[in-house]
């Protein structure tokens, strides 16, 4: 199949997989020889790919590019390819900023129709990249929040310690995956005169560009080159660690580009090398405090750390590094695959997650959390930190408190000063995307709801604090900060700051993701390809953290209750399998979403027991948050009923059958993501024992012969048995199948064997992949890998024939190419015009001009060789199995008479170059006068 093409914004061969898709309005070739058919290189029809793709290469070599018109930030996201909502993989981001490439095996070799970069949701390509369409965003500037009645204790107010500042540089350290050394430096900052052994607060900054100069450009390099400086990301919580300072806290701030810089390929986004380099900088803490005197001049000279009281903070892919921190050292990884090998003599008491990545959606259920979620994050914009509180339920023993803290008009950035404008070293900029002429209602600056940088700066050091207050200094007067008790601290003022949580004891749980059913509702798949479409219906401003995806196209359970009323007193009624135990319960808190920008929507709530007996245990109120269809405001606000109507009823609370939510207003929508039976108070938490899944990844070469059975290698580690969820993704379809599996360790549970037939055929690298998700009693580290095959035969080479390369003109020149031997995979060839090297060149005017304007865009006057029109090129594509495919370019007949002329292409290669001493497709026009 023989496509000419024109290069430009889009770059060159952009249609080497088009075989699986046929191009529309084209007829199928023959098997003996497919023709030309002229194909615009900017997909503007004629099944061509969209603006800025492109394919290159052959086989194992193959690539799908993606090159944007403007640079794409380096940040915490991952930026992902898709063909019609299927996940192809996640591209090598280039060192241009504008250049991403993505190796296409066979499982990612099908139909690329519907390309789309995304990530976190958010389309980086085509169009409503930046900015909703026309119309569709009519939101009037909206109304913050309400402010919550006063905490009796507001933990941002100052200690009463001075504090010291400092910082250390220690060797760099190798980590697994990673070819370069990583950096071992930190800033400290330590109370002053505080006596006896301090808490230590630990924090990790996220994925940032890593290098800059000096009022120049940035860049994702490491090592820096030469004239660059690293970004001093990790000099960003100053202030928050001054605030804990001052309260008696020995606070470090560690720094991560040297991962940062490397961590693209990492199938985990990095998250094990940062909990490798937490738990080395801990290593050494617990070293210094046992032996002072070896400890850096900073540490020397602050109190000493009680490693028994540890905080970690993390922001971004911090906040994910931390989480696999925490996990690590309660359920220690293989040897093989983590950078740390020594003892664990720390205790972490809890983790403070700020706008953190959750690409492997397995949070530890046994450490505390508390996630800060901002609301106008354009980074990790759909806000799947999310699932560090929802991903917990049902997994362990529940004790431990998991809170979401939504920040109203936060951003991503500005957590940090070293990524904030006017504070940061480097350059630096506002993550929200905002564009000309298109003002956001809710996220713009300057609007109501948007925060300044000092503001949302300042809400974030105070949850921090008053999360260290909760986890590791244990003051329960600070717990309605976080559990959704509706309170603020009075420090974050004027930021409008919500919470709800699991876990803390919470019992008796109503979970739409279990054998529940529902009347007068309906129950809604959270993950799903179009989750706007299948929970919140297809009309939704905006996407919901709770239904954030995952990396398969449809995920087993997360669901919710849909409800939709047109009047009011229709109640939704929700049975679980089994009664529900809510005895020793003081009331019951709801999780509910109802439309952003929505306020006043009134829901009676009932329970009735095995018995029959019913009680209603009061009306609860819901307003939505302030969002548009560029936030990700479809966020559950918790409320609570009291229990004592049951109990006056005589309901026997232990045996719950149902849960009644019956709306008073006249019409509206909402969801339901779970119930809990709520108790006072904050539990001590005691980490279950616990078996631990790592996924690791086998590549083997396919062989010339025979068939060879290989299996996905699978760690179980820890102890006790668990379940977990299986995904396995098939390479042909992309497509996956998922199965529940139990597991113990030193066991095979988790048995995927994979066949690989040999032969001599050139092909492409296939992936077998598989992914693994904990459901109850269970860890998971490595969440994904699988058995990659690789090509081990030689590529064909072309070569050329002329079947018509001396023509009169009207008629067509054509070439065979032919290739040394089949394959399986379609091998594409690019042939870039070159001038002749003798004689008159053929001209624009000598060939057919709606040809040349379908493969160019460019028209026939002037009249000017063909070597002067930019970016002709003739694209040939020899699908698999077959050996040659057919060259044409059409010729017209003129009434000028000229001596004949002559057109050569030159074979390029992956970026467009033309190749010295490669094949060449040469030919003559004779007059036909």
């Amino acid at each position: 199949m023989i496509r000419v093409r024109r290069t430009g914004v889009t770059a060159v061969a952009v249609l080497a997989l088009l075989s699986a898709a046929p191009v529309s309005a084209q007829a199928a070739p023959p098997p003996s020889a497919p023709r030309a058919s002229a194909v615009a290189a900017d997909g503007d029809g004629d099944g061509g790919l969209p603006p800025g793709w492109r394919v290159t290469g052959e086989g194992a070599a193959r690539q799908l590019v993606w090159r944007s018109g403007t640079s794409v930030p380096m940040g915490d996201a991952r930026v992902e390819f898709y063909a019609g909502g299927r996940l192809l993989g996640r591209p090598q981001p280039g060192r241009d900023g504008h250049t991403f490439r993505l190796a296409l095996d066979r499982a990612r070799a099908g139909s690329l129709s519907g390309l789309q970069v995304r990530a976190s949701g958010r389309r980086l390509d085509g169009p409503g990249a930046t900015a909703p369409a026309p119309g569709r965003n009519s939101v009037a500037a909206a109304a913050p929040p309400a402010p919550l009645p006063a905490n009796g204790v507001d933990p941002g107010r100052p200690g009463p310690y001075r504090t010291a500042t400092g910082e250390y540089h220690l060797d760099s350290v190798r980590l697994p995956g990673l070819p370069a050394p990583v950096e071992m430096r930190a800033v400290v900052v330590a109370p002053r005169g505080a006596t006896g052994r301090r808490p230590l607060a630990l924090f990790l900054h996220g994925r940032h560009a890593t290098c800059y100069k000096p009022h120049g450009a940035v860049t994702g390099d490491w090592p820096c080159p030469s004239g660059t400086r690293p970004i001093p990301s990790h000099r960003g919580y100053l202030r928050d660690q001054r605030l804990l300072a001052s309260q008696g806290y020995v606070t470090v701030s560690i720094a991560a580009d040297g991962i940062n810089g490397q961590d693209w390929a990492a199938e985990d986004g990095g998250a094990q090398a940062r909990s490798s380099l937490v738990r080395l900088h801990l290593a050494r803490w617990a070293g210094w405090a046992a032996r002072p005197a070896s400890a850096p001049d900073v540490v020397r000279d602050a109190p000493r750390a009680d490693l028994s009281r540890v905080l970690l903070v993390g922001h971004s892919r911090g906040g994910e590094g931390v989480n696999r921190a925490a996990m690590d050292s309660l359920y220690p990884p293989p040897a093989g695959q983590d950078g740390y090998h020594g003892p664990v003599s720390w205790h972490i008491r809890g983790t403070v997650l700020i706008g953190p990545t959750a690409f492997g959606q397995n949070p530890v259920a046994d450490v505390p959390s508390a996630t800060i979620l901002p609301g106008c994050d354009g980074d990790v914009s759909d806000l799947q930190g999310e699932l560090y509180v929802d991903g917990t339920r049902g997994v362990s023993r529940g004790a431990a408190l998991h809170s979401a803290v939504y920040v109203v008009g936060a951003n991503h950035n500005f957590f940090n000063t070293e990524w904030t404008p006017g504070t940061a070293q480097a350059p630096a900029d506002d993550d929200f995307w905002n564009d000309p002429g298109h003002r956001d209602p809710v996220c713009s600056p300057g609007t109501r709801t948007r925060l300044t940088a000092d503001r949302q700066h300042r809400a974030g050091a105070t949850y921090i604090a008053a999360a260290a207050r909760l986890f590791v200094a244990g003051d329960d007067r600070v717990r309605p900060l976080l559990d959704g008790s509706g309170v603020r601290a009075p420090s974050a003022d004027p930021a409008r700051v919500l919470t709800h949580a699991v876990g803390a004891g919470r019992t008796g749980a109503f979970l739409p993701d279990g054998p529940v059913s529902v009347t007068g509702g309906r129950l809604c798949s959270a993950v799903d390809p179009s989750p706007s479409v299948a929970c919140l219906g297809p009309g939704a401003r905006g996407v919901s953290p709770h239904f954030a995806p995952w990396e398969t196209a449809r995920e087993t359970g997360r669901r919710a209750v849909a409800l939709r009323w047109s009047a009011a007193g229709s109640p939704v009624r929700v049975r679980p399998a089994a009664p529900v135990s809510l005895g020793g319960a003081e009331g019951l808190a709801l999780r509910v979403i109802v439309p952003p920008n929505t306020s006043g929507t009134r829901l009676d709530v009932s329970v009735t027991d095995a018995s029959g007996r019913r009680a209603t245990l009061g009306r609860v109120r819901v307003d939505g948050l302030p969002g548009t269809e560029r936030t990700a405001s479809y966020w559950a606000r918790e409320v609570r009923v009291p229990l004592t109507p049951a109990t006056r009823a005589g309901l026997d609370l232990r045996r719950v059958t149902a849960l009644e939510l019956t709306p008073r207003t006249r019409s509206g929508r909402a969801w339901l993501i779970d119930a809990w039976g709520r108790r006072p108070g904050t539990p001590a938490v005691r980490a279950a024992v616990l078996p631990r899944i790592d996924i690791g990844r086998l590549t083997v070469e396919e062989g010339d012969s025979g068939v060879r059975t290989y299996r996905v290698p699978v760690r179980v580690s820890g102890h006790g048995s668990g379940q977990v969820r299986l995904y396995v993704v098939d390479p042909a379809t992309g497509g996956t199948t998922d199965r529940l599996v139990t597991v113990r360790p030193g066991g095979h549970d988790i048995d995927v064997p994979v066949k690989v037939e040999g032969n001599t055929r050139f092909g492409q690298d296939v992936s077998h992949d598989v992914l693994v998700k904990a459901v109850h009693t269970s860890v998971i580290g490595s969440y994904r890998g699988g058995v990659t095959v690789g090509n081990d035969d030689p590529r064909p080479t072309f070569t050329v024939t002329p079947l018509a390369g001396r023509v009169t003109e009207g008629q067509p020149l054509k070439w065979r190419l032919t290739l040394s031997a089949a394959a399986d995979t379609e091998m594409s060839a690019l042939f870039a015009v070159q001038p002749v090297e003798r004689g008159p060149e053929l001209s624009t005017k000598d060939v057919d001009p709606r040809w040349l304007r379908e493969s160019t865009g460019a028209s026939p006057d002037p009249e000017r060789p063909l070597s002067r029109v930019k970016g002709l090129s003739l694209w040939a594509s020899v699908p698999a199995g077959r050996l040659s495919a057919e060259v044409t370019v059409p010729t017209v007949r003129d009434r000028v008479t000229e001596p004949a002329e002559s057109v050569r292409f030159r074979l390029t290669d992956d970026e467009g170059r033309p190749q010295d001493g490669g094949p060449e497709l040469t030919g003559t026009v004779l007059d036909a006068s």
